[in-house]
């Protein structure tokens, strides 16, 4: 078979598979189907305060194997509905941020920081037009990188990223985020101290869990839906409960953020936001094809590079106070993100989120596709069916980006009236859906005192101004940090000098201490 015969395949395979059902006397495949369910229910689940794509994909995949099966057929049906789930849910996810500022997902904590504003200004329903439209652009251009450039990006971050070096990104990424999102240097150390200290919580590879003390509870460690979910949403949600009850002690009623203004968004704003959508596309691609840093850090490089670019006209609002250009970069980098995170998926077998391990395990579950490597081996003599099968995952991310262009459009303007919802009445059932959430994914009572003691731990990081991004991230990245090393440290024969004697790794090294010296330098010296 040839390159065409390949890409035709695969195609078809998405198309002409097994009949679910017939529309207009068209057939209409199972993949086909499964692809379009599972964007709408991504797209509803994302624009659900205290849900989230990685959640609703962990729910309905052994749900999805139980249904189809362990056959060849089920492989396409089930990666294409977590395909639809994940692509659903990052355009969905920003409706919470914007609307609520509760944050579906760590980067969209990002989203609240001009999106909210833009709420409060009687914009919502624009704001959630720049996301769209951003969202969808990030997403496209992903894919497009993807699908041209999968094999060859792969083989070259992996050639040129040794586990030293990987370690070291990793620090840096930490550095980064610590002294350029926590607010303060040193109040993003401490939030990113945390956060480690929370990931290695009874994991590690001694016999007896780590930092357990003993207990049973604290044996399984944290889950990432209880942290997560906690210090993004529950502590979000007492801030906001809290400051409901002040507003409405001091004025006796409670306000109420209504459409007003100019709503539409048309091409003067569209050839003003490009750039910034343009540039955080590409940052978000790289560093999705990264494994294991995400799109939290994407969305954070995204608007702290568009920050710095952003010029407002006069009467325009700065970044940070309503801004659509930061609404703009920051979700065009994180969806960008969902594409190149494939990269070292299906080529190295390496999950670069969390989303993204879900494929890996449906993947394994089922068989018959193992990512990594031997994914894109190509032979005329022989047929790789592992190849083929990548051409239809190609095909089924570009079909749910069209539906993200057009029923994803129609989804975002719809929800604008979301935003008369009365908030005294909101906060309780978000509360309340968050815990039921978590409580399915992980049905142990435990579970629901760690969310809302996390809860807790975010509220007091909101009221004392540091802010919590650095504690999810440093979270996020912990395990991977530790096995990273783990595994540089045997690699180089138990070096312990592993991180300086490499030159790219040491060259991250140099550069993480630099931002560290650069961010608690005294503010005097910067002129």
């Amino acid at each position: 078979m040839g390159a065409l015969d390949y890409v035709l395949a695969g195609v078809a395979a998405v198309f002409l598979g097994p009949e679910m059902f017939s529309l207009f006397g068209l057939p209409v495949s199972l993949a086909l189907a499964m692809v379009v369910l599972g964007f709408l229910t991504g797209i509803l689940v994302g624009a659900t305060p205290g849900l989230g794509g990685p959640m609703a994909m962990a729910i309905s995949l052994p749900i999805l194997i139980s249904l189809f099966g362990y056959s060849a057929d089920a492989l396409l049906p089930v990666m294409g509905f977590l395909i639809g789930v994940m692509k659903g849910a990052t355009v969905g996810g920003a409706v919470p941020a914007i609307l609520f500022n509760t944050p579906g997902t760590a980067d969209a904590f990002m989203t609240t920081l001009d999106g909210y504003p833009m709420t409060q200004r009687g914009q919502a329903r624009k704001a959630l037009k720049v996301a769209h439209v951003s969202s969808a652009a990030g997403d496209t251009f992903s894919d497009i990188v993807l699908i041209v450039c999968a094999p060859f990006l792969a083989i070259m971050i992996e050639r040129f990223l040794d586990l030293p070096e990987k370690t070291a990104l990793l620090l840096l990424s930490l550095s980064f985020i610590a002294t350029v999102v926590g607010g303060s240097a040193g109040k993003g150390l401490i939030a990113t101290g945390l956060g480690l200290l929370a990931a290695f919580v009874g994991t590690g590879e001694d016999f007896y869990p780590r930092l357990s003390f003993g207990t049973e509870a604290l044996s399984q460690g944290f889950g990432p839906a209880a942290v997560f979910l906690g210090v993004l949403i529950v502590g979000e949600l007492f801030r906001g409960i809290e400051d409901l009850w002040r507003e409405k002690a001091r004025s006796g009623q409670v306000t109420q953020y209504d459409l007003s203004g100019d709503q539409s968004l048309g091409w003067a704003d569209l050839r003003r936001l490009a750039p910034h959508i343009g540039r955080s596309a590409l940052i978000g691609t790289a560093i999705g094809a990264l494994p294991g840093i995400g799109s939290s850090l994407a969305a954070t490089l995204g608007y702290t590079v568009a920050k710095a670019r952003h010029k407002p006209g006069a009467g325009d609002p700065k970044m940070g106070e309503g801004a659509p250009e930061g609404v703009a970069a920051t979700e065009a980098a994180n969806s960008a993100v969902s594409g190149a995170n494939l990269i070292p998926v299906l080529s190295l077998g390496i999950p670069g989120n969390v989303a993204a391990v879900f494929l890996i395990l449906a993947a394994e579950s089922i068989g018959g596709f193992t990512p990594g490597p031997s994914v894109f081996r190509f032979t005329e003599t022989a047929v790789n069916p592992e190849l083929v099968i990548a051409f239809g995952l190609f095909t089924m991310m570009m079909l749910a980006n069209l539906m993200n262009w057009t029923v994803g459009g129609v989804f975002m303007r719809s929800l604008g009236f979301l935003v008369r919802v009365p908030r005294q009445l909101l906060l309780p059932v978000v509360l309340l859906l968050t815990l039921t959430s978590i409580y399915v994914e992980t049905p142990r009572f435990e579970v629901i005192l760690f969310t809302l003691g996390f809860g807790v731990l975010g509220y007091l990081m909101r009221r004392v101004g540091m802010s919590p991004l650095p504690f999810v991230i440093a979270y996020i990245l912990g395990g991977r940090l530790e096995e990273t090393a783990r595994q540089a440290f045997a690699a180089t024969g138990a070096d312990p000098f592993f991180l300086f004697n490499r030159p790219v790794a040491l060259a991250l090294m140099v550069l993480a201490l630099l931002v560290i010296v650069w961010s608690v330098r005294p503010k005097g010296e910067a002129s």
